[in-house]
């Protein structure tokens, strides 16, 4: 079978927000035919929105996986509403975890239920400066290297959390 490989965004700013980010990472280990590879530091950032809420906790996750990205796509879902997340109340509101797939292989889909890459990564920094820790050369389809959307990416209002990633065994 065919290895893909897939970075998730994966944030919270509910309930101990590093700790559900550290619990999300380690649940992406025990997906399905699917192998956790590295993991950024975590990082605090100002939330996106008119919603006056807590701050968030992100991080980005390598992984690869034999599953389809259909599959992929749903086991994500499933994750989260096992990690507890509810339907959000308003939009860009809190939640305990959100898991985004960001880049899948090479894919650019468009569908009501899944756009890759990630509609927005060029303007989160939130996402590219932890994915530039661990693939600073991957060309996102369509819109160019990791390393240089960070270098461009606005450096206010996030921190990084961590000293150290923490890479796996491939």
């Amino acid at each position: 079978m065919r290895w893909y490989p897939a970075y998730v965004g994966v944030g919270s700013n509910l309930d101990q927000p590093a700790l559900q980010v550290r619990r999300a990472l380690s649940a992406l280990e025990r997906l399905a035919r699917t192998r956790l590879v590295a993991r950024s530091a975590l990082y605090r950032s100002k939330p996106l929105g008119p919603v006056s809420q807590p701050d968030f906790v992100n991080a980005v996750a390598g992984l690869l996986t034999q599953q389809d990205v259909r599959q992929f796509f749903e086991a994500l879902r499933s994750l989260e509403r096992e990690l507890g997340r509810e339907p959000p109340r308003v939009r860009w509101g809190p939640r305990r975890i959100d898991l985004d797939l960001l880049v899948f292989g090479g894919q650019r889909i468009e569908s009501p239920e899944l756009t890759l890459p990630h509609p927005g990564i060029v303007q989160r920094n939130f996402v590219l400066y932890p994915l530039r820790e661990l693939a600073p050369d991957l060309d996102i389809p369509g819109l160019g290297r990791v390393a240089e959307l960070a270098s461009r990416a606005d450096p206010a209002d996030i921190w990084r959390l961590d000293d150290e990633p923490t890479s796996h065994g491939a």
